[in-house]
């Protein structure tokens, strides 16, 4: 039997004779609670954040996307085209134009990106149901498809004829330009839909036919910016790029969705460590008043120590007696508090309580990784709280 873990345990569940010593440590146990509580709910509410941010860009990125390593575009023959149509675990792909345009309608400009892209293109992403006004794209037509930020800068209706939109493209070369008219190629197009997926994007790329954009870019019928991939369910993503990159004798870069979207990781992740260290300082504050109970019960049982320590046990011995004292309370605490965060988050997913706009529930994700992160911290810390605690033991028995 381990005799110190033992009498802690006794010690825990007994109550004192001195209320104040109880009621300072329910104070403890509370603070512990509480802030296992708060970790676990602040936690899946940033999970369930950046799920619910990364839909969106999860609708419009590919799983995996070509680009040139060098200059804005390359070639792709018929050869690389079979060996990319024959892979096993690419289901679809897309060819794709991008370019920087300016925008002009009737009297109104702004730049944004085209994105010419082939029919391909709808079974790659999620965009065409976020067309929310008109249709998508027609094959082989002057059509435009616009974000809903650049469709109200442009004051722009669906198949408005009283005017079409006109885009500009710079043309590339050197010297002197002694007409505007000389540095821009020019086209125009009827604007079929608006889409919207949020903010950024919306207000970024214009989606066309590609081969309206060849057209207006004049590239060749093989050349591209990019190409967009969609993956197999069981594809190795690391194999299929190395596999792409041998297709066109490395020079092209592949990027993931991750790669593509480095920004927003990037910012997501620096926000959930931010959120993490910010309630765990919390946390601390809190196991003070562990320390504190724990040192109140030293002197308590100073007595009880003395006993213990002539009935043959060591000193160090009843240090850990209180030491296991702080840690039950450390655990117990944060079991109980993640119980209580598990139950919330539940609700919530359930019955929707918190509601950011009348349609829109405030997202939360259950995750393992969280509950284990928590019970982790207040672990660890709540352990070191008792250690530092116990060391008065020594003192207490001189």
């Amino acid at each position: 039997m381990n005799v110190p873990f033992y009498i802690a345990r006794r010690y825990f569940f007994s109550k004192s004779s001195n209320t104040a010593i109880n009621i300072i440590t329910w104070i403890a146990s509370i603070g512990i609670i509480a802030g296992a509580l708060s970790l676990f709910i602040v936690l899946s509410a940033f999970a369930g954040l950046k799920e619910f941010s990364l839909s969106f860009t999860n609708k419009f990125d590919p799983d995996l996307k070509v680009l040139p390593s060098t200059g804005k575009f390359f070639e792709v023959d018929s050869a690389q085209n079979s060996k990319i149509q024959n892979h096993k675990d690419i289901v679809a792909y897309s060819e794709v134009i991008e370019e920087r345009v300016l925008l002009s309608f009737k009297s109104k400009n702004t730049p944004a990106f085209i994105k010419g892209v082939d029919t391909t293109f709808q079974s790659i992403s999620d965009i065409k149901n976020t067309v929310f006004l008109g249709q998508w794209l027609e094959e082989n037509a002057s059509q435009v498809v616009l974000g809903n930020d650049l469709s109200r800068k442009l004051s722009a209706g669906v198949r408005d004829y009283s005017g079409l939109l006109n885009l500009y493209v710079p043309k590339p070369g050197k010297g002197q330009i002694l007409d505007v008219k000389d540095a821009f190629r020019t086209g125009s197009a009827t604007v079929v839909g608006i889409y919207s997926i949020n903010e950024e994007l919306d207000k970024k790329f214009a989606f066309t036919d590609i081969g309206f954009a060849r057209s207006l870019l004049q590239l060749n019928e093989d050349e591209v910016s990019a190409l967009e991939v969609k993956l197999a369910p069981s594809a190795d993503l690391n194999s299929v790029r190395n596999d792409l990159k041998s297709i066109f004798k490395d020079q092209v870069e592949v990027k993931d969705r991750i790669q593509l979207n480095d920004s927003l990781y990037k910012m997501l992740n620096t926000e959930n460590l931010a959120v993490y260290l910010i309630f765990t300082l919390v946390i601390i504050i809190a196991l003070f008043n562990v320390i504190g109970s724990i040192i109140i019960a030293v002197l308590e049982k100073r007595q009880n120590s003395k006993t213990l320590l002539n009935l043959g046990l060591t000193k160090n011995e009843i240090q850990r007696i209180f030491f296991f004292q702080g840690g039950l309370m450390s655990v117990a605490g944060g079991i109980v508090g993640l119980v209580f965060g598990i139950l919330l988050v539940i609700s919530q997913l359930y019955f929707e309580w918190i509601m950011i706009t009348p349609s829109l529930a405030y997202p939360v994700k259950l995750e393992f990784v969280n509950i284990l992160i928590v019970f982790v911290t207040i672990s660890s810390l709540g352990l070191l709280a008792s250690y530092i605690s116990s060391q008065t033991v020594k003192r207490s028995l001189q």
